[in-house]
């Protein structure tokens, strides 16, 4: 029972009794079912060997004595509520490897579910109220078992090199052939525009697979066979194996999802917006985002934050960071740059200087003074910011550099996330802001002469996450790079590299 008593305590629920998994003929139905679906905890992208199911088995068959089957319950059930809680909680504390996670407040109860465990017909089912409620998460889960089916097929990923150079529509590749067996399976290539194997040019079929290859791998979509897109196509199945795996972990670290509910996924530079509890498609708002660049200290941090306030026609009050490290030589040469930026320096009375003195500057440099933008077309902030209070200063906001959003991997920012669509986003969180913020209306304000503030009725949910591996209703799978290697930082505390 100590690991009964550790369970509880670590989770704030009374220790519960050892359920019987016992029948008068040895172990009870339940009690197979429950062995047996921990001993494949890989289709949950759990570890088998962390349950023991097949030690516990054996244990129970020899258990001849009262005193060796109240052995085997306790393991059985200690192994049961470890599996339980790596279903709802993960395996992992999220701050074990930097991600700012909420403590999770739900009343789950997995000494109730244990003892329904031991007397239920539907072992699946119950399991499945212990994961995460997420539509997003069940369909990646789904994709897991095809995923290990497609690792299975020896060399499928495989291709041979293309000699050192782009392979465009209509040149030859003596791939082409394992190139089609390839996309077919991964599902970008229907088996009837399937060429013949003795066609070994990139055929208009084979170029419109590798762009829905492309697209669903966060690369530019432009057909051609290059380093980037042949990197992509070999990367072994039992990569994207662990992807998956890797990223349902973290999905199981995410708090109860609030009406409205905003979601960044940064290796992927998508933003998505829920209007009510469900994440279905059809109800979303997306669009493209710009994150943090992928040196420490400029990365995108992964947290939970409510949105409390919008701003048109903000200030850029600029990181200390930004300004010591890259701003400040430039002042200290240049009389008259921070005018020709609409930079100014704040002193601690409210004093506002675009030509400041050496005395001025030194202030700045102390961090006595501080560095603002001011609101405008230029501004680093563009026309909008939205504010979700935080200990990183990271917020969404639109920019003046739209042209960055044509990249594919769009790792740009100090950390701060831009948006690609702020109208559109405006008009989500503004729903039930008082006032009545039709599109004309903030448009006008974000290109209006005042700085305004806006504070919402409701707060907006927004989780800025980072998951390599993503599944769509359409049964499509998307992978992305591991840009802050992540995944590889987390495969490793658990032990599975």
């Amino acid at each position: 029972m100590a690991c009964l008593a550790l369970f509880a305590l670590a989770h704030s629920a009374p220790v519960p009794a050892a359920p019987s998994w016992f029948n008068g003929t040895g172990l009870s139905q339940p009690a197979i079912d429950l062995l047996a679906a921990m001993n494949r905890a890989q289709e949950w992208g759990l570890e088998p060997g962390d349950y023991h199911a097949a030690n516990i088995l054996a244990q129970a068959r020899t258990a001849d004595t009262p005193e060796r089957r109240a052995q085997a319950e306790a393991a059985l059930s200690a192994s049961a509520l470890r599996f339980i809680s790596h279903l709802h909680y993960g395996r992992v504390d999220p701050k074990k490897v930097g991600f700012d996670m909420p403590e999770r407040t739900s009343a789950f109860d997995a000494g109730a579910l244990l003892e329904k465990l031991a007397t239920t017909r539907d072992t699946r089912g119950l399991l499945a109220s212990a994961e995460p409620a997420f539509q997003h998460y069940l369909l990646l889960k789904a994709q897991l078992a095809r995923y290990r089916e497609l690792a299975m097929q020896r060399g499928l990923a495989e291709l041979p090199k293309p000699g050192g150079r782009s392979i465009a529509a209509g040149e030859d590749y003596a791939g082409a052939p394992a190139l089609r067996t390839l996309l077919v399976e991964l599902g970008d290539l229907s088996r009837a525009q399937r060429a013949p194997d003795s066609d070994l040019s990139l055929d208009p079929q084979l170029i419109e697979a590798l762009r829905r290859f492309q697209f669903r791998h966060g690369l530019q979509q432009d057909g051609v066979l290059g380093p980037q897109s042949y990197q992509a196509l070999t990367t072994p199945m039992a990569t994207r194996v662990r992807q998956i795996e890797l990223t349902l972990e973290r999905w199981r670290w995410l708090p109860a999802r609030k009406a409205p509910t905003i979601i960044v996924n940064i290796p992927q530079f998508r933003l998505f917006a829920f209007p009510s509890e469900s994440d279905r498609e059809a109800q979303m708002l997306a669009m493209d985002v710009i994150v943090g660049q992928t040196y420490p200290g400029a990365r995108t941090p992964v947290f939970a934050e409510d949105m409390k306030f919008v701003v048109f026609h903000p200030y850029w009050d600029v990181p200390r960071s930004i300004m010591s490290r890259e701003m400040l030589p430039r002042i200290r040469s240049s009389p008259g740059y921070l005018a020709t930026r609409d930079l100014e320096i704040v002193e601690p009375g409210g004093a506002i200087t675009q030509h400041p003195t050496e005395e001025q500057i030194q202030a700045l440099a102390s961090g006595k003074s501080r560095l603002r933008q001011r609101p405008g077309p230029g501004n680093a902030l563009g026309l909008v910011k939205f504010m979700l209070p935080n200990r990183y200063n990271v917020y969404l906001h639109s920019t003046p550099a739209n042209e960055l959003f044509k990249a594919s991997r769009r790792a740009f920012s100090h950390g701060c996330i831009r948006v690609s669509d702020p109208v559109a986003l405006a008009e989500y969180v503004l729903r039930q802001a008082p006032g009545d913020w039709s599109r004309e209306k903030i448009e006008a304000a974000m290109h209006g002469g005042k700085t305004l503030q806006v504070n919402l009725r409701q707060p907006v949910q927004v989780l800025i996450l980072y998951g390599t591996a993503v599944a769509n209703e359409a049964g499509q799978v998307y992978f992305f790079e591991d840009i802050y290697g992540n995944d590889a930082r987390l495969a490793k505390v658990l032990g599975i590299q």
